[in-house]
């Protein structure tokens, strides 16, 4: 169990729906880990981009936190989560359908917050909008559990196979 723990450490998790506790923005990202001092916390949300809305809080990181964050908008409590997986600088990232809330203006932010998330570090996407992981080393297609196509985004639409039609449906939608 002592190696299991140590993986567990080395793992932060993203997932679509944001969970804040009542609190501040700090206590959110710093999750009691008395290392994390405001100004670790402040740069790690200015990092991940979270500038303009940190600027918007008179009380900044001490702005309060009140039933899960409802008074954020969705892309706001996104970017508390990086944030929050920043500073704990794990070797293994997991982002799991990170994107899937947000509009396509917080998406850019989003985007750039995972690229900076991303580097020097193993990350796991999971992704139904193809737009998030279109830069990743590797892409792994799913069909009801079973891997079917993987490779480069480029490799992917030269095999003209499922994900090529998935990513070519969804930028005619986002056109339309």
């Amino acid at each position: 169990s002592n190696s299991i723990k140590t993986i567990r450490q080395n793992i932060a998790v993203v997932l679509q729906d944001v969970y804040l506790f009542t609190g501040t923005i700090f206590s959110n990202i710093a999750l009691g880990n008395s290392k994390i001092t405001e100004k670790i916390a402040e740069k790690a949300l200015i990092e991940v981009g979270g500038e303009a809305f940190l600027s918007r809080l008179k009380d900044g990181l001490r702005t309060p936190v009140y039933e899960k964050g409802n008074s954020f908008s969705s892309g706001e409590r996104q970017l508390i989560s990086f944030a929050r997986a920043l500073v704990r600088n794990p070797k293994i990232l997991v982002l799991d359908e990170a994107t899937s809330n947000i509009d396509t203006e917080t998406e850019l932010i989003i985007q750039k917050a995972m690229a900076v998330l991303s580097k020097n570090r193993t990350t796991f996407v999971v992704a139904h909008r193809l737009s998030t992981i279109k830069n990743a080393d590797k892409i792994i297609v799913l069909d009801n559990g079973e891997m079917i196509e993987q490779g480069t985004h480029e490799q992917l639409m030269a095999n003209k196979g499922k994900y090529y039609y998935m990513y070519m449906t969804q930028m005619k939608e986002i056109q339309e």
